[in-house]
């Protein structure tokens, strides 16, 4: 019998150095593998750059909840839908800190601080710069998204020390304008682009069970894996149907076409973390461990994420131990970039 790699997989699925030249038909190719084969295939690149059995732990804050102008169709946080969520203003950078070091307490290596904005004023620049220092200071990881930014305000973040920014695509190209209609694809890769050459890391996935294709799902990994640089985090997202938004009925995806969805990521891009993220409330647990199979090793920890539920910290330590599970340690990611500091200048990983 043919190897795996000669029987099924297409060419150079398994190379050892990441790929940014992708094509639709092989990226099809991989969604329609055998699952058995599919997974065995993730789980050896998963492999060549990661240790198998551990998971890095990330814990989201909301620093400013709702009011946000965009029509993202997933989100309660959208000031044009009547979710009921009330708009917040800006958190102090003390309470935020607090938070950080109540989440390096329970375990989270990364913290990730999220504002509902289409993009930050200048005049709250200098505050959420404040986070980013005073959160380094923990240790931690430090992670921000906060909507589209400028080339300015990308520099400013970098000189504070930011190791990672979130910026998500959402879904393919192809699908994009059915989920968000005011801001573009191209606004994101823009914004995906400035981060990159400010040498911030890239935090970048999207969300699937939003009524999208098949062909959307292969989309936008594509979409992500042939970037210039693949992004160094990259969360994948089962949507959280929320009353009040448009898409807040819509019938969640089929387990197993999920989990195919984390094994392709990690084939494409294989020394990113794949994040197992929104959605593992309505998961089981067998269902997060073939995730965890097919080369998930990010989670975020914690009750609750910006505005919906998560597993709590016993259920996820427990669920952890049955499957023997360890936490990554703080920048372990072998595709982390080296953050700058207050003064510019490159800093080595702790």
């Amino acid at each position: 019998m043919a190897p795996l790699t000669e029987q099924h997989l297409p060419a150079d699925a398994l190379e050892a150095e990441p790929r940014h030249n992708w094509a639709r038909e092989e990226v099809e190719a991989l969604f329609a593998l055998p699952f058995a084969d599919l997974t065995f295939a993730a789980q050896t690149a998963h492999r060549k750059n990661f240790d198998a059995n551990e998971v890095q732990f990330s814990q989201l804050c909301s620093i400013k909840t709702g009011g946000c102008p965009e029509d993202c169709g997933y989100c309660n946080q959208s000031s044009k839908f009547d979710t009921g969520l009330p708009a917040s203003k800006l958190m102090e950078v003390q309470k935020v800190i607090d938070e950080a070091a109540r989440a390096k307490e329970g375990g989270a290596t990364r913290f990730c601080m999220g504002a509902a904005w289409r993009e930050p004023k200048d005049r709250d620049m200098a505050t959420v710069e404040a986070m980013v220092r005073g959160v380094k200071a923990l240790g931690m990881e430090t992670c921000m998204t906060l909507g589209m930014l400028s080339t300015e305000q990308t520099e400013r973040l970098g000189d504070a020390g930011l190791d990672y920014y979130n910026h998500n695509i959402d879904t393919s190209p192809e699908y994009y304008d059915q989920v968000i209609t005011t801001r573009t694809f191209q606004d994101r890769l823009d914004t995906l682009a400035r981060v990159r050459e400010a040498g911030i890391n890239v935090c970048s996935g999207g969300i699937v069970g939003m009524g999208e294709a098949d062909s959307d799902r292969a989309g936008m990994l594509m979409a992500l894996a042939n970037l210039p640089e693949h992004p160094q985090s990259v969360p994948i997202n089962a949507l959280m149907p929320t009353t009040g938004t448009p898409l807040g009925s819509s019938d969640a995806l089929n387990p197993i076409e999920f989990v195919r969805m984390i094994a392709v990521a990690r084939i494409m891009m294989p020394k990113s973390v794949v994040r197992l993220s929104a959605g593992r409330e309505n998961m089981s647990d067998e269902m997060q461990a073939l995730c965890f199979l097919a080369g998930a090793n990010s989670i975020f920890v914690g009750d609750k994420l910006l505005t919906t539920a998560n597993p709590g910290k016993d259920h996820d330590e427990a669920l952890m131990e049955r499957l023997g599970i360890r936490s990554m340690p703080a920048h372990a990611n072998p595709s982390e970039k080296p953050s700058r500091g207050s003064d510019g200048r490159v800093q080595a990983a702790e």
